[in-house]
């Protein structure tokens, strides 16, 4: 299996979210849920593994996010589900940060 290069998306300023928040971003057609926990940016799909909830309008507890409808809570870091209802784990963007903008690498078919 061969690992395909991210094309990095500049979000704008890293500012837009501040510490211990998270903002959802349009990008190619989804929603990406950008987290920065204590300084450290994450960026997962908005999207529970459920029943499709939007995750942004859940609560960010350390580095997992609940999901609003239902409870479901997602490792930031790895998008792992951890706990129920939810199984199937949510998709994770590797970020970085350029003179104070936000980039988000997404794969090349996204």
């Amino acid at each position: 299996m061969t690992e395909t290069t991210p094309n990095f998306v500049n979000l704008g300023q890293a500012t837009q979210v501040p510490e211990n928040t998270t903002k959802v971003f349009p990008l190619n057609g989804k929603r990406v849920l950008v987290a920065n926990v204590d300084g450290v940016f994450y960026a997962i799909d908005d999207r529970c593994t459920h029943d499709n909830g939007p995750l942004g309008e859940g609560e960010l507890c350390g580095s997992e996010v609940e999901c609003p409808r239902h409870g479901a809570r997602f490792d930031l870091r790895t998008g792992k589900a951890l706990c129920l209802p939810a199984v199937g784990a949510v998709s994770t963007y590797k970020i970085d940060i350029r003179e104070g903008d936000l980039y988000v690498g997404l794969p090349e078919n996204v």
